[in-house]
């Protein structure tokens, strides 16, 4: 098993946005499925925004709380932004066609993956937020697999410290 692991602190928004910048340059970020931990307010939806917006993605990032899914297409990437906060039935994945969407080719960015973990595939990368008394973010990335250990591996390579 390929795992790695790092961390990081981002002081305000903008560091977000510059780690959401250096993944986007990452080769493999198009095919890798993302899992965002993070208690409510945490910045998951902060960094799926800056992450799209730095793919290409043009215009409003809405969070998929009550839709369970957003799809984004771009002319060469296809990108789903899941949120599972609601997720009860495991029968909601088989008839939502979720199955199918994790097999095709594309980046998979899912909030909240416990909430569905037994149907989920392994994340190439676990990010987890944690909002500190001082309100900056401490990152850890979890890299599970080849791909995620890459991504993790080109993010220090870009200059941020993991």
């Amino acid at each position: 098993m390929h795992s790695a692991v790092g961390s990081q602190e981002w002081a305000d928004e903008l560091a977000t946005q510059v780690f959401a910048s250096r993944l986007a340059a990452q080769p493999g970020v198009g095919l890798a499925f993302i899992a965002l931990h993070g208690d409510l307010g945490a910045g998951k939806t902060t960094l799926v925004r800056h992450l799209l917006h730095a793919l290409g993605v043009q215009g409003r990032i809405k969070s998929p709380t009550y839709a369970v899914v957003e799809p984004y297409e771009l002319p060469d990437l296809n990108i789903w932004h899941f949120d599972f906060y609601r997720f009860n039935d495991p029968r909601e994945w088989e008839d939502a066609g979720f199955r199918d969407i994790f097999a095709s080719p594309g980046l998979k960015l899912a909030e909240w993956p416990e909430k569905a973990a037994a149907m989920l595939p392994t994340a190439d990368l676990d990010v987890h937020i944690q909002t500190a008394a001082d309100a900056t973010r401490l990152v850890t990335l979890t890299a599970h697999t080849p791909l995620g250990v890459d991504l993790l591996q080109g993010i220090a390579a870009h200059g941020a410290p993991v």
